[in-house]
Parts: C-alpha cells; sequence; structure tokens
C-alpha cells in the first residue's frame, strides 16, 4: 500500500491518477499517525516552501516523516521540503536530504523554468533505471536543489540542478513525473520496486 501525504497544498488527484495507470490504488492520508501504517509513501507539492513548511508543522507531520524508515519520495516542491533549507521564504526544511533549495540561477531564460527538459544520470541508482540520454520530463519550478553526493540525475537551466536525489529510504524528483508521460511513469515504476 502507498500513502499519499494530504498536506493541503498539492494536485493529490493527478499523483493518484498517475499511481493507478500503473495498476497501484494509493490512499490519501489527512493524518501523521496513519503514515505507519503505509509500505510506501509519497509527499507532493506545489506553492510557497514558507507556506507548505508551515502546514507540515501545523499538521503534526515533521515527527512522522523524519520517523519513517520505508521508501518516501517528495515530488516538486515535496522534495525541496526534504532538503535542510530552501530560500524560498529563508526555511528551515525537513533536514532528510543533504544540501539546500536555493533560487535558480537562470541568466537570459525565462523564469520560472517551466517545461520539457533532459535529464543526465549521475550516479547509478534504482531510481533512475532505464533512463535514457534524450529523456525529458516536465518541471515547473523557480527554486533547485544543488547538486552534491544525494544527486542522482540532474537537470540543466541556466545552470546544473539536481532533479533527482536520495538518502536513506528518502528521495525526490523535482519535475513532475506524473505529468511526464513514459518516462515518469518509468520512474514511477522504479519507485515502487525499490527496496532500502
Amino acid at each position: 500500500m502507498i500513502a499519499i501525504i494530504n498536506t493541503g497544498c498539492a494536485n493529490i488527484n493527478s499523483v493518484r491518477f498517475a499511481f493507478e495507470r500503473l495498476g497501484v490504488t494509493p490512499k490519501v492520508i489527512d493524518a501523521p499517525e496513519q503514515l505507519r501504517d503505509f509500505e510506501r509513501a509519497v509527499l507532493p507539492g506545489v506553492g510557497h516552501a514558507q507556506v507548505a513548511m508551515q502546514r507540515l508543522q501545523q499538521g503534526g507531520w515533521q515527527a512522522a516523516i523524519r520517523e519513517y524508515q520505508r521508501p518516501l519520495l517528495g515530488i516538486c516542491l515535496g522534495m525541496q521540503l526534504l532538503c535542510e533549507a530552501t530560500e524560498e521564504g529563508n526555511v528551515t526544511c525537513l533536514g532528510l536530504i543533504p544540501g539546500k533549495v536555493q533560487l535558480l540561477e537562470t541568466g537570459t531564460l525565462t523564469a520560472p523554468h517551466m517545461g520539457w527538459n533532459n535529464l543526465e544520470v549521475i550516479q547509478a541508482h534504482p531510481l533512475s533505471a532505464n533512463l535514457q540520454p534524450n529523456d525529458q520530463v516536465y518541471f515547473v519550478h523557480s527554486f533547485a536543489h544543488q547538486p552534491n553526493s544525494a544527486t542522482l540525475v540532474q537537470g540543466e537551466y541556466g545552470q546544473a540542478f539536481s532533479a533527482i536525489v536520495a538518502k536513506d529510504n528518502f528521495a525526490g524528483m523535482q519535475f513532475h513525473p506524473e505529468r511526464s508521460a513514459k518516462v515518469g511513469s518509468t520512474l514511477l515504476r522504479n519507485f515502487l520496486t525499490w527496496q532500502v
């Protein structure tokens, strides 16, 4: 069973439908104590990091997520919340993925980074299995995790940034796998079979 954590700041349905297309029926959970009953969990997120962290704190999710010992995937803002801190609102985050999230330096490119972009595998890992050199996924973000030892896959838009990260049982995808067609489905399937 897979849980989708409902913090009130995500499009839950698109994530749920993506898993259902893979033959898995996730359950949306609203209370932290429910998390321990599931084999895997997803932390989706859209919007502002400061608001999202406040909702995690107010809902009592911090301890439940930190203590979770099974595979947990953060998507988009959900990935950023797993990191140490973010410049967006100067917020301290959950600290489960090493590194900080900073404003994406896009140079002459349009901000935010929105649309399809290539991926580059940096470290072999079950989460990045079956990715091909020209595979693209769908991004929507203005802030990004700076590549470090936790970076499995990176993207580039004005600068290199982490597209997939992992540390222990926690992982994140900066893009939206639920909106990324066949490549996104492959990556979600990788998460479903990931053993930690």
